[in-house]
């Protein structure tokens, strides 16, 4: 007899997932393949980081730690988002989460009810729209296609929204497509949103450091809108550290308790040893993030290359 939950019954697993999983199951036969599923870099975590963690467990941070996350970390990340982004923020609106997946899904199911709408541009990273459903809420898919670079018009972002609308999660640089927004395209969405207060902006960063065009900009920067977006980023993608499990939410007060609240009922406070970890790679010398991006933006030009020189393609 199948006593399975209507809500889980009617959740995707994960695509993604599942490609890495039969990859690997490929590899174990003896099947030379280039998994390009997961968004994980193929380098390992620096020393300096290893190191951190190294010294965390012989000074026995081997204890519950904070819900949040450790104050030196909730520290250290404002700094980084005021160095790097010019955005202020205090500890009390941070909260460190095993994953930025975790982060997404926290803030995700702190603000939507039934019914509500959260508009996804699309192409979109598989996750988001089953975490929707989770909460019970309706994605609206806005489709963005390669003639505007895979990335959403004002005049779209504003034809979607409804009183309903809750929500608009905007994922730059994106995956899966690799398309940027410029600070000229995010102050265009910005003027939209800031007729619509009910909405609230999730602006998924974690490909912060992979971006090949220049500066990292962020829609938190905009006056007018900036009490409404809600940062997620972590450690996985710009410092090789996708195992360790730590990303974190940058929110309004009230919103940043909510994700607090929340996760304090199902996980409590993510992985000791990965927050001092990541407490270094905030933290230390960023140079191995520019030379882990140097080196992804070398393998994609050769791609692109080799590609062009494809008859017919």
């Amino acid at each position: 007899m199948n006593q399975i939950s209507e809500r889980l019954a009617s959740l995707s697993p994960s695509e993604t997932l599942a490609m890495s999983q039969k990859s690997n199951e490929l590899k174990a036969q003896g099947i030379d393949i280039i998994n390009l599923s997961v968004g994980e870099p193929d380098f390992n975590t620096p020393d300096h980081i290893k190191a951190a963690a190294k010294k965390a467990i012989d000074d026995n941070f081997s204890f519950y730690s904070p819900v949040p996350g450790y104050m030196d970390l909730r520290k250290a990340i404002c700094a980084k988002l005021k160095n790097e982004n010019a955005l202020e923020f205090t500890p009390d609106q941070i909260v460190v989460s095993n994953g930025a997946k975790q982060s997404i899904c926290n803030a995700i199911l702190s603000l939507i009810d039934p019914e509500d709408e959260v508009i996804i541009p699309a192409p979109y990273w598989v996750s988001y729209v089953e975490m929707v459903k989770l909460a019970e809420g309706k994605s609206v898919i806005i489709t963005a296609g390669i003639d505007q670079d895979f990335k959403i018009t004002p005049a779209q972002l504003e034809a979607a929204i409804t009183p309903k609308t809750k929500a608009l999660i905007l994922c730059s640089p994106s995956n899966p497509t690799g398309s940027v927004y410029s600070k000229d395209e995010l102050k265009a969405l910005a003027d939209v949103l800031a007729k619509y207060p009910r909405v609230i902006v999730l602006a998924d960063e974690i490909y912060e450091h992979i971006n090949y065009i220049g500066g990292h900009q962020s829609i938190a920067q905009f006056e007018n809108i900036r009490d409404r977006v809600a940062i997620i980023n972590g450690v996985s993608k710009a410092y090789a550290m996708t195992g360790w499990r730590i990303g974190f939410i940058a929110a309004p007060l009230w919103l940043a308790k909510a994700c607090n609240k929340l996760q304090s009922q199902y996980t409590s406070g993510p992985s000791s040893i990965a927050q001092k970890a990541s407490v270094a790679a905030f933290a230390g010398d960023q140079s191995c993030v520019g030379e882990m991006r140097k080196a992804f933006e070398r393998r994609r030009n050769l791609v692109v290359d080799l590609a062009k020189q494809i008859p017919g393609f």
